[in-house]
């Protein structure tokens, strides 16, 4: 199929102003497809060629003012409208179209725990002719009119407040002006709770088979909803521009969330089957609040084109967890944003794919380049970014910049300059100059501290390697007289940080800190590093800060230095086991682990260091399950329990368990935690697969079909591997969801001498899947089924080979560098892991 060029797209909005869009649907032709009646009314600004996209499985007619165009001249995915007259016009397009199974389009799922089937949307970001006839492009706006046929016991939902005129037939009050991309369905037979708000409609939808679940969390989510309306209402001079608002969670969805208009799609995994930790409520708080920030930047105000992914991501980032921790009780939230955001941001920030937060628009020339922008750059760093510019102008006259930026192009399109143009007038400073230093540039600045004691002063000095200024938090602490395991902040204070070279010295009188942190409270985007003093001080002392936020900031620290080889991987576990059983915040617990999991055991330490790594990892687990035996904190202790079972070498323990259905002294085990313990079981070559097939009676539903898929691929039996094989690349019947268990199952350290015959083979077969089935399943190969833990050169050698020869689809193409860079990373981490003294 063609794909959409910037050239184009510019092109075309200059020649059209579309009015008016109606989209009829009829999702009761079958299990393939749908039809889908598409009338668009549009002017043409002068005499002009132009196309229409659609892809559809069959075009039965297309009539541009009266007159029948040939079906044959669709063309990749265009329809050619040519010898258009500048004045009035309308197109109407009847086809046929496929449903998908890949999260893209029309996505459909059957639902194995009973049989119901469920549909939804994703038309963005160049989806929509999946689903109907478009002029696709985000600047391209439209009214829509929407009505459905479907199934009568079938609720439909869409963009708007919904009406039943006949039994089986949907219509939709007509959208506000917006973008193609944001049209939104979902229709089945979804269990729905329905309330208001200030009168606004909202409602909460789910397939049945979690009716339950939602019924549980449903107080929680819309108390959630009504609180951060709330605090958008303050903050907002325009009020919320749609009519109602709905939250649907849906099954096999690809992204954490989808922000449509009046139709928020989720991952229906945020509705929760087993027990979670309050961060994962938290983050699910957290998303809640992203989107609707969206109602406002992205759907309100749209980008131009492609190329400001950022005015959408970064802001909605940045505001999903301000509004959280201003409105609601998770007030934590940017101590989760320093342990797992920032460090998305930070390692995308590092790898050869990294770009500016916002790219020049030639750097996006197409919509398959965009589409690889929805990364740790666009979300992470730029919220990050954008908590350094509000420390540099101040809340108030940021929030009056967005209010301008707001006022002068609801319901229309914008870009960067139009956004900075609004921040310049509510400040009068040169906004453009902080923008061209941080949103124009890529790489992460460094900070390094010297400290050293002068009689009774001291004397701080900061090296800056890198190109942006700061304004950075930096605190000063010492060891509590009452208790020297404790530290006791003595002063905090802001320093500028000059955009090119080092910040004048300071000098302070009285005696030097034990403690001296950069960017203590984290408004920074930087690394930094300690002083000789200040480290020997945290590795002691950590977990005797007094505020959860600083000590992320440390643990970011350490981390850093690790993956940049000055800390040996060991010295990171020696540090996790004296301080996290004394830590106290879920989310840091729950980063370190996975990292010191992950990272260090499977990548960064040689494998003969392996066992000892993960018998640290089990100590710590059962510290951290000794400690939380008095129930005061079910959050740590599940998050040591879930990081026991993945360590755990001792199948007779978790055998135990499972056989119990419960860990001594609590958590029972739901079916999360069956089915993490079945896995690790299968990995260790003590699980069977009768013992899989099994616990799928006892979870027949769509996560027991996944956990069953992940096991079975996770077998060390040489049929299992290559039965799990043929289902990820032979075969296309795997929807993108359990292509990733699959994948997930398929790689094991402990499986090294089975698994290395399947490295040189993974790299043909994964381009040429990634080739047949999109950029969905593209991305999840890639993700989970990379062969990061034969991580060795010849593993890299060979991917430099195909990557080189080859020319994979771009989903897979950038991946693939920027995990051929992460085991480069890995390698050379191990080397000096290995390297005596």
């Amino acid at each position: 199929m063609s794909v959409l060029t910037r050239d184009e797209a510019q092109i075309r909005a200059r020649i059209l102003e579309v009015h008016r869009c109606t989209v009829d649907l009829d999702l009761t032709r079958g299990d393939e497809l749908f039809g889908s009646t598409t009338v668009l009314r549009f002017t043409a600004r002068e005499a002009a060629d132009t196309f229409v996209e659609l892809r559809p499985a069959a075009l039965h007619r297309a009539v541009l003012d009266g007159r029948e165009l040939d079906p044959a001249g669709l063309a990749d995915g265009r329809l050619p409208l040519t010898g258009l007259t500048a004045g009035d016009h309308e197109l109407r397009v009847e086809a046929d179209m496929r449903y998908s199974r890949t999260g893209e389009g029309m996505h459909r799922f059957t639902d194995p725990a009973d049989g119901e089937t469920y549909l939804y949307s994703m038309c963005g970001m160049a989806e929509a002719p999946a689903v109907f006839a478009a002029f696709d492009q985000p600047d391209l706006k439209a009214v829509f009119e929407v009505a459905v046929t479907a199934p009568p016991a079938w609720t439909v939902l869409g963009n708007g407040i919904a009406d039943r005129p006949a039994e089986g037939r949907w219509t939709f009050t007509p959208t506000p002006p917006i973008s193609t991309y944001l049209l939104a369905f979902a229709a089945g037979p979804y269990h729905s709770v329905r309330a208001e708000h200030r009168g606004l409609p909202l409602g909460l939808h789910v397939r049945r088979s979690l009716a339950p679940h939602l019924d549980t969390d449903a107080d929680e989510i819309l108390d959630i909803t009504r609180r951060c309306f709330d605090r958008y209402r303050d903050i907002f001079d325009e009020p919320y521009p749609f009519d109602s608002y709905d939250q649907a969670f849906v099954p096999e969805f690809n992204f954490g969330a989808m922000e449509n208009p009046g139709l928020v799609l989720f991952r229906d995994e945020f509705i929760h089957r087993s027990a979670v930790t309050d961060t994962e409520r938290q983050t699910r708080a957290m998303v809640i609040a992203h989107e609707m920030a969206h109602m406002w930047f992205g759907n309100l105000v749209t980008l131009t084109w492609w190329d400001d992914i950022w005015l959408n991501e970064s802001f909605a980032e940045y505001l999903g967890f301000q509004i959280l921790t201003e409105a609601t009780s998770y007030t934590g939230t940017w101590t989760d944003f320093a342990v797992t955001r920032k460090s998305w941001g930070y390692d995308a920030d590092q790898r050869p794919s990294t770009h500016p937060v916002a790219p020049e628009p030639d750097a996006v020339p197409d919509t398959v380049a965009a589409q690889l922008n929805f990364d740790g750059i666009s979300y992470a760093k730029g919220a990050a970014a954008l908590r350094q510019l509000v420390a540099w102008l101040g809340e108030k006259v940021f929030l009056s910049g967005i209010n301008d930026h707001f006022a002068r192009h609801r319901f229309g399109n914008a870009t960067l300059a139009d956004f900075i143009d609004s921040l310049s007038r509510a400040s009068g400073r040169d906004v453009r100059a902080w923008a061209d230093r941080w949103l124009r540039t890529t790489g992460i600045d460094t900070l390094t501290p010297a400290v050293e004691a002068d009689g009774a002063d001291w004397r701080l000095a900061v090296r800056h390697s890198g190109s942006r200024p700061h304004r950075i938090t930096v605190g000063a602490y010492a060891h509590a007289p009452a208790d020297p395991g404790r530290l006791a902040l003595r002063d905090r204070f802001e320093l500028d940080i000059p955009r090119d070279g080092d910040p004048v010295p300071l000098t302070f009188a009285g005696p030097r800190p034990d403690l001296l942190l950069l960017n203590d409270q984290d408004l920074g985007y930087t690394k930094i590093r300690l002083d000789p003093g200040s480290w020997e001080t945290a590795v002691r002392s950590l977990s005797g800060l007094p505020d959860p936020l600083t000590r992320a900031v440390l643990w970011n620290a350490a981390r850093d230095m690790v993956r940049d080889g000055e800390l040996p991987p060991a010295a990171y576990l020696d540090a996790a086991r004296t301080h996290l059983p004394r830590e106290t915040d879920t989310a840091i617990v729950q980063g370190v682990l996975a990292f010191a999991r992950t990272w260090i055991a499977d990548r960064f330490l040689p494998p003969e260091d392996r066992p000892a790594a993960l018998t640290a990892l089990t100590r710590i687990c059962r510290d951290l399950l000794r400690l939380t035996e008095d129930g005061s904190a079910p959050g740590l202790r599940l998050t040591a329990v879930r990081t026991f079972i993945d360590s755990s070498v001792d199948p007779d323990t978790l055998r135990d368990w499972l056989t119990a259905g419960a860990v001594p002294g609590s958590p029972e085990l739901d079916p999360q935690l069956r089915w993490r313990i079945l896995g690790r079981l299968a990995v260790l070559g003590a699980a069977t697969p009768a013992d899989i097939d099994a616990e799928l009676d006892r979870d027949p539903g769509a996560t027991g079909r996944e956990g069953a898929a992940r096991c079975r691929a996770a077998l060390p039996d040489p049929q299992a591997k290559e039965a799990a094989w043929v289902a990820m690349f032979d075969s296309d019947e795997l929807s993108t969801y359990l292509v990733a268990a699959t994948a997930d199952g398929f790689w094991h350290p402990e499986q090294h001498d089975l698994l290395r015959d399947y490295v040189p083979r993974w790299f043909p077969a994964a381009l040429a899947a990634a080739e047949r089935r999109g950029p969905a399943v593209a991305d999840a190969l890639g993700r989970h089924g990379f062969p990061a833990v034969v991580a060795d050169a010849d593993t890299l050698r060979l991917g430099e080979k195909h990557l080189a020869a080859a020319r994979p689809v771009p989903a897979l193409h950038r991946k693939l560098t920027d995990l051929l860079d992460d085991l480069r990373r890995a390698l050379r981490v191990r080397d000096g892991a290995a390297t005596p003294g």
